[in-house]
């Protein structure tokens, strides 16, 4: 019997490549996003008995909730959460920052994930399921203009942490996947659209792809249940930890 995963963010990049890599393995997948005409052609490529698109607005707990009760009963019984949908704005120093891309990241990188784990946490408990939730290595290792944005993916992986030690007998698994550098429509959404600071950042850099972290994604979900990946760091080889910044003025 085929398993169901209902995966975030699936517009593009990491959620995109996910949803594809679990459709192609025999899964069924719920593919989330707020643009409905970029969930579709998934489900054209799948077909409609193996992907079902749910477009709605993640910070929107009520919309979120009415997308979840209208799910069709073949994809009713969801085995895992990929909790993918998330977003860095702006690239200033704290000092200089907007509070509202601030707020905005924590809307979307906080509040909405834990308002949807809470949500499908009942029928991963009744499944024995698995939740893995994409942090970054941002929450690890700090560096300027970061701000906000790490502190939304430490809470992310701390709160793995937590969900892991809350759900200890239940058989569900739970995983942070912290990626470091890899190229999607990240730079672009941070810099708003700024295509060729996007092109810069990468450029020359052999960065992680979106389907080397659904490959990632996909190999801790299929793991046997009796085994937990507690967490999961990985970065480009082109890429290694910043050094110490010393102001000598």
């Amino acid at each position: 019997m085929s398993k169901t995963a209902l995966i975030t963010g699936a517009t593009s990049g990491f959620g995109a490549a996910a949803v594809r890599r679990f459709a192609a393995a025999g899964w069924k997948v719920i593919a989330t996003g707020r643009r409905a005409e970029r969930l579709q052609p998934l489900v054209d490529e799948f077909g409609a008995d193996k992907v079902y698109a749910a477009a709605f607005d993640i910070r929107d707990a009520n919309a979120m909730e009415a997308a979840l009760a209208a799910l069709p009963p073949a994809f009713h019984d969801i085995d895992l959460l990929v909790n993918n949908a998330g977003l860095a704005q702006g690239t200033a120093a704290a000092q200089n920052a907007s509070l509202e891309d601030w707020r905005t990241m924590i809307d979307t990188n906080i509040t909405a994930l834990v308002t949807l784990t809470h949500m499908l946490l009942p029928k991963l408990v009744a499944r024995k399921g698995a939740i893995i939730n994409i942090s970054s290595t941002a929450a690890i290792y700090p560096y300027p203009g970061g701000n906000a944005y790490g502190g939304t993916k430490a809470f992310v992986s701390q709160f793995s942490l937590g969900l892991r030690s809350d759900l200890h007998g239940t058989g569900v698994r739970v995983t942070a996947i912290e990626p470091g550098m890899a190229e999607t429509e990240f730079t672009l959404v941070r810099t708003h659209g700024n295509q060729a600071a996007s092109d810069q950042l990468y450029k020359g850099a052999n960065p992680m792809t979106a389907e080397d972290i659904a490959d990632q994604i996909f190999w801790v979900a299929t793991l046997p249940p009796h085994l937990n990946i507690n967490r999961l760091e990985l970065m480009p080889v082109s890429q290694s930890f910043a050094g110490f910044q010393v102001d000598r003025s």
